[in-house]
């Protein structure tokens, strides 16, 4: 549904997006995730038909985001970072206007414009003036409108941006909701958490070049070379750093009060053995379970810190 080929972003000297070559399928999730800087807007204005690269090609669910720009567009749907609204216009008034402008018929409008704010859950807001709405209600304004023509696939540009922590587990569950409806999304971040728990691939950007994609998993497989390990005890953890030390495949121990973390190359039936031996050892263990590297940890173990 995406896809881009040795796609190139210059800005005068400065190489924004750098020879990137992507491919996002139907019905998948993807995070593009990296510092502010990476060149992840760059690629998305190009994907939205709203630039074009110095060099290099791309599609959208098929057609050429250039030569068949008109096409393409139909089934996008574009999210810009702090999309502006219009605020002397209420709600429903708001998106009346863009199902207008996208060519929804004027049969079909009040319907559309109805299930969009049920979907982006604004239907008590529906008469509310939209320059009255806080910061989380307007980003789901604007994702309300971005669903009218029911695109293919959305373009999602920081879409949490300057939220508060209660609006974007808010936008959170509506992104999952919209990704539920067999939508094609790519969304782009920095803040790192908020797309592993629902993107199913991501791809990590750093001063324009695609360091990494892949799905999530595969890629923290992929440099989970050592499984880290968190033993928790009832009083002093002591005796379990005392015997990691006799254990070969252990390393990189550390211990506070109660709690012992180890990296660790033993398969599961040698750590079920390990645990066995804590206990014979009498060591009060009130836990034990790995602590896998998410996203964050995965983002800078490749070293995407850098701007453009």
């Amino acid at each position: 549904m995406i896809q881009t080929s040795d796609i190139r972003v210059d800005y005068g000297d400065v190489t924004a997006v750098s020879d990137l070559t992507l491919s996002v399928g139907a019905g998948e999730v993807f995070g593009l995730i990296g510092p502010n800087g990476a060149g992840k807007s760059s690629l998305i204005r190009v994907l939205a038909t709203l630039s074009e690269p110095t060099y290099g090609e791309a599609s959208i669910a098929g057609f050429d985001v250039f030569e068949n720009r008109t096409k393409a567009r139909r089934q996008i749907g574009y999210m810009p970072d702090a999309a502006p609204v219009f605020k002397d216009l209420r709600c429903w008034e708001f998106l009346d206007l863009f199902a207008a402008s996208y060519s929804v018929s004027r049969r079909e409008r009040h319907a559309k414009v109805e299930q969009c704010l049920e979907i982006a859950n604004l239907t008590s807001k529906r008469t509310a003036m939209a320059g009255t709405l806080s910061r989380g209600m307007t980003q789901r304004l604007v994702l309300a409108k971005t669903l009218l023509h029911d695109p293919a696939v959305l373009l999602l540009d920081e879409p949490a941006s300057g939220l508060d922590p209660i609006a974007r587990v808010g936008l959170r569950n509506l992104l999952r909701d919209v990704a539920s409806r067999g939508k094609t999304v790519l969304i782009s971040s920095h803040i790192l958490n908020e797309l592993s728990e629902f993107c199913t691939s991501i791809g990590i950007m750093e001063k324009g070049h695609l360091v990494m994609s892949g799905a999530l998993d595969d890629l923290v497989d992929e440099l989970n070379t050592h499984r880290r390990y968190t033993v928790e005890t009832i009083g002093p953890v002591e005796p379990v750093a005392v015997i990691l030390k006799t254990q070969s495949g252990i390393r990189d121990i550390n211990t506070m009060s109660e709690r012992c973390d180890f990296d660790s190359t033993l398969n599961d039936e040698q750590i079920a053995t390990l645990l066995a031996e804590l206990v014979r050892c009498e060591v009060p263990v009130k836990a034990m379970y790995e602590r896998r590297r998410g996203v964050e940890e995965l983002m800078i173990q490749v070293g995407a810190t850098e701007v453009s």
